[in-house]
């Protein structure tokens, strides 16, 4: 995947990510990072953009093996930004389709 292409949806992945669960920086990077090659240095400057729009929170949990970790949690601003992203993005991808669509040119 190109990395334009992934700048473009990488906010609402990482919403998505904090969406379905609280979360602590490089847990999401894992969980992003099973589907789409990006570096770990990638994540923290968004989720910080997240957290200065109020689209999540967050809130230090100790953790067992170390220091406590600063977890991220979806606001509810975070919650209908989301579901913006989302729809735009089925919006877009619905474009793409028909725009490449290979019975087009049959």
């Amino acid at each position: 995947m190109s990395v334009q292409l992934k700048k473009g949806v990488l906010e609402m992945v990482v919403l998505g990510k904090i969406a379905d669960k609280d979360s602590y920086g490089y847990d999401i990077y894992q969980e992003v990072s099973k589907y789409m090659e990006i570096s770990e240095s990638t994540i923290y400057p968004i989720l910080r953009k997240l957290t200065n729009e109020r689209y999540c929170d967050t809130y230090l949990k100790e953790s067992s093996g170390g220091p406590s970790r600063k977890y991220f949690r979806i606001t509810r601003s975070g919650n209908i930004r989301f579901e913006e992203l989302k729809a735009d993005w089925k919006k877009f991808e619905r474009i793409v389709n028909l725009m490449i669509r290979s019975d087009r040119y049959e």
